[in-house]
């Protein structure tokens, strides 16, 4: 007999020696469906509301118009804030985007818009109208807080009531 069949005889004998392991039974796993990863768990009301202090930056935003009027040097403060709106948007705020996407989906969202725009236009036009246009610095800097405060309780309540829809659709949870 030559060695090498020795070596194969005495492995071949060692490894049937051996005992031999029972085979584990291999459970399969169904993948899951899109609609059922989609349906796993639907974010929470608190995660989703932003807060209010954010509105803050739209609301001088939207009275920028008379802010502009009565300080005329004020704009690259408004350029400031307008990066820094967008840069608390992309960074801190970004998880809480998806609610914003879904408010402006959201047909009271943009009545809201117009509506803030029709106010601003009308009521100018309206106190041009009736003699009282506002022409000073004082009053271009009042009729300005006047509508960021309008513009931050508008937004807020849009938020409140597109938060309303969402829960009552299921999308989220309290």
């Amino acid at each position: 007999m030559s060695s090498i069949a020795i070596d194969t005889y005495a492995t071949t004998t060692a490894v049937l020696a051996e005992p031999v392991q029972p085979v584990q039974p291999v459970e399969f796993v169904k993948p899951a469906a899109p609609a059922e990863l989609a349906a796993e768990e639907p974010p929470s009301a608190a995660a989703m509301r932003l807060p209010v202090w954010f509105f803050g930056f739209e609301g001088v935003l939207a009275g920028a118009f008379d802010l502009l009027r009565a300080l005329p040097d004020a704009w690259p403060a408004l350029v400031a804030l307008g990066v820094v709106n967008l840069a608390v948007s992309l960074t801190m705020m970004r998880g809480r985007l998806k609610l914003a996407k879904l408010m402006w989906r959201g047909k009271g969202t943009r009545n809201t818009a117009l509506a803030l725009v029709g106010l601003r236009i009308g009521s100018h036009f309206l106190l041009g109208l009736l003699g009282a246009a506002v022409t000073g610095v004082l009053g271009h800097l009042l009729f300005g807080l006047l509508m960021s405060a309008v513009t931050v309780a508008l937004l807020a309540y849009a938020q409140r009531t597109a938060l309303a829809a969402l829960l009552a659709a299921g999308k989220i949870t309290a």
